[in-house]
């Protein structure tokens, strides 16, 4: 390994252009901020040292020989985060980047390329909820951050068009389509720019992305993808901010033999997030936790020592059987109605896959009434180690216990087991009277609310979709729908109609019709005779003698509390027997 000649950044950022510095299969993905970019390029300006690259040099006629990917140049963060596979020839020497990735990649965003991230507040699937933005430079004033000197910010078209009299927005990828400094300079005269400082900024910026000697490397030229391995190993454990999943990636993706493992998690994990008409938002380290989970490894930490050639050759061979098990188990928690929204953790489905796996289970699950004992079963476990926050933490003891109970209960979801062995111990899933008193102060939205309610509500039609619903619309807990209604006691109403106690799971169709009708004359305009509206009542809690009118909310509520509070109770202090 040796140190080379200092590089400017605009040869570097042409050499990505044409291939010729590229991406070991062995990298993560990249994962900087839009702040993490300005701040890089905020450090260029005032010319502090953005730290040494390490580059690893591939002969043309090695290159064949291990699978390259391309720099992300327009990142999107739901549609573009994964940087594309290369299919390079043997016609030139190719320089593949081993420790620098990011930091480049923000160069070549900034200089190239754009970012696109999603708005607050906006849904995922709204074609507006993620704008392209590129980098500027206001070249009229400096940052308001007190951190930063010079004012980088990524804006759209749009608000990068709002000059004024501090502020002029000069699109950094321009600096690089200047042949000379006095280009620059023709640039800054041409927009009637008058401000020396602003002509010092735009003259500087030239001068360090396309004169300046900033990228300081060393070279690797080995041959010998183990060696470069090590070097990678080295370099990114040792307190940088790549995570162990990223490492452990990079090390199963150099170690599998007939699979790219890097491509074919990262197009798992798109698929099992696309399940369902919310999505969930799995990620790498659940899918690499699986593989130990389900792979029967004894030790099932995130450790280099546990991914060995001879671990990441099994994984490669089950991955079939451990893919489809996880597929399986998601679209199973998906009929059961939780999503991205509401799956607290997504490592508690690792121990479903685990049973689906062992069980042989293929797609009959997810809808034969023979099976409909097993959904039950899954779907109480599930809500209990929710609500206990059961895989939050330090989870890794969990998973050998659920093995074992489960290899030891083939043919059944064993529930009763799981719940007896854990009774008594921190990972508890029982439940006490305080437990249950607090859950009962769950409000709307709350993705445990969420939990509650389906237990509440075990016996609905699995082919429906289902709202959270207030059975006393929302819309009159105001202090003016209050006085407007003659409520004398408006704090005990404002203070509990988002609990548990005025809230049920109804079908979206329903919800939608329901509205914001009192609650009393949808009931009688929903159900013609006694007889139906009865079983409505009895099936959400009500008790029949129920004073249903708003005026009466206070004693509806604490009538139907005690009412649920009896059925968690009976559900979650013993367990479900079939």
């Amino acid at each position: 390994m040796s140190y080379q000649t200092a590089k400017n950044i605009k040869e570097v950022i042409n050499s990505i252009k044409k291939k010729k510095y590229v991406l070991p299969s062995i990298q993560r993905e990249f994962v900087w901020s839009t702040t993490q970019i300005e701040n890089l390029f905020d450090s260029l300006m005032r010319n502090y040292p953005i730290s040494t690259f390490l580059f690893w040099k591939v002969e043309k006629e090695n290159v064949s020989d291990f699978q390259f990917y391309d720099f992300l140049k327009d990142y999107h963060e739901k549609n573009s985060s994964h940087n594309n596979k290369l299919e390079l020839d043997n016609n030139q020497d190719i320089t593949a980047i081993l420790d620098g990735q990011q930091r480049l990649t923000s160069l070549y965003i900034g200089l190239c390329g754009s970012y696109s991230k999603k708005m607050p507040y906006l849904r995922w699937d709204s074609e507006n909820a993620f704008p392209a933005k590129k980098l500027y430079l206001n070249l009229l004033s400096q940052s308001d951050d007190s951190e930063k000197e010079y004012d980088f910010k990524f804006l759209t078209k749009d608000e990068s068009l709002e000059q004024g009299y501090s502020k002029f927005w000069f699109e950094v990828s321009q600096i690089l389509t200047f042949k000379d400094s006095s280009e620059a300079m023709l640039y800054f005269i041409s927009k009637g720019l008058t401000d020396a400082s602003a002509l010092k900024s735009i003259s500087h910026l030239y001068h360090v992305i396309n004169e300046k000697g900033t990228i300081n490397y060393y070279e690797e030229t080995s041959k010998e993808l183990d060696k470069v391995l090590q070097i990678f190993i080295r370099i990114n454990s040792g307190g940088t901010k790549l995570s162990y999943s990223d490492l452990l990636l990079s090390i199963a993706t150099a170690q599998w033999k007939d699979r790219d493992a890097r491509d074919v998690i990262h197009q798992f994990v798109d698929e099992i997030n696309s399940i369902g008409r919310v999505g969930f938002s799995f990620n790498k380290d659940f899918v690499l936790k699986s593989c130990l989970v389900l792979g029967d490894f004894s030790n099932i930490k995130f450790k280099v020592d546990n991914f060995t050639k001879e671990n990441m050759l099994k994984i490669e061979q089950l991955w079939g059987k451990i893919s489809y098990a996880i597929k399986l188990s998601v679209k199973l928690i998906d009929k059961f109605n939780f999503n991205r929204d509401n799956l607290t953790s997504t490592n508690a489905i690792i121990p479903i896959a685990y049973f689906l796996l062992k069980n042989n289970c293929e797609e009959e699950i997810l809808h034969l009434p023979s099976y409909a004992s097993d959904r039950k079963q899954i779907r109480e476990w599930l809500i209990r180690v929710l609500l206990k926050g059961t895989f939050g933490g330090q989870p890794d003891s969990v998973y050998p216990i659920m093995r074992d109970v489960i290899n030891d209960n083939i043919g059944e979801f064993p529930l009763s087991q799981i719940v007896e062995k854990f009774r008594g111990k921190i990972k508890s899933i029982s439940f006490s009277d305080d437990d249950i008193e607090n859950l009962l102060d769950l409000e709307y939205g709350n993705a445990r609310t969420y939990c509650i309610l389906s237990l509440l509500y075990y016996s609905r039609n699995e082919n429906y979709r289902y709202h959270q619903d207030h059975i006393h619309p929302q819309k009159y807990f105001s202090n003016t729908q209050l006085t407007t209604e003659e409520i004398v006691d408006k704090q005990s109403y404002l203070k509990n109609f988002n609990r548990i106690a005025n809230l049920q799971l109804m079908q979206e169709t329903e919800n939608a019709e329901k509205s914001g009708k009192h609650f009393l004359n949808w009931l009688n305009e929903t159900f013609a005779n006694d007889s139906d509206k009865k079983n409505f009542l009895q099936q959400n809690y009500i008790s029949l003698d129920s004073k249903l009118e708003f005026i009466n909310f206070i004693d509806f509520y604490s009538n139907r509390r005690s009412n649920i509070k009896l059925k968690l109770e009976s559900i979650l202090g013993n367990v479900s027997q079939n």
